[in-house]
């Protein structure tokens, strides 16, 4: 995972909720762990990842998400696994393996 991409994860998951990210970062970090999306009516987009599966909404008016969209989005990421603690643990032990 780039340095950009794991930035993006640490900051979805801060407390307080970041409302300075931007789709286009978002949409960029669902695209390089692999999540399928979909375009559905509006503004809605049924994202499926690691066999979970949801539904986001793009920003209507400007590019920023709201504090609502960012924890849907750090809650997807959640249940899809893909977590600041669990991309440490899976460096980590990738790691010790090329040692």
């Amino acid at each position: 995972m780039s340095h950009k991409h794991e930035q993006l994860l640490r900051t979805l998951f801060h407390d307080p909720v970041s409302n300075n990210i931007h789709w286009r970062e978002a949409e960029s970090l669902l695209n390089h762990v692999g999540a399928a999306m979909e375009s559905l009516a509006g503004a809605r987009i049924r994202v499926k990842l690691n066999r979970a599966e949801g539904i986001l909404h793009r920003p209507h008016h400007g590019n920023t998400l709201d504090r609502h969209a960012v924890m849907n989005l750090r809650e997807f990421l959640g249940r899809a696994g893909v977590t600041p603690s669990l991309y440490e643990e899976r460096e980590r032990v990738r790691s010790q393996g090329a040692d």
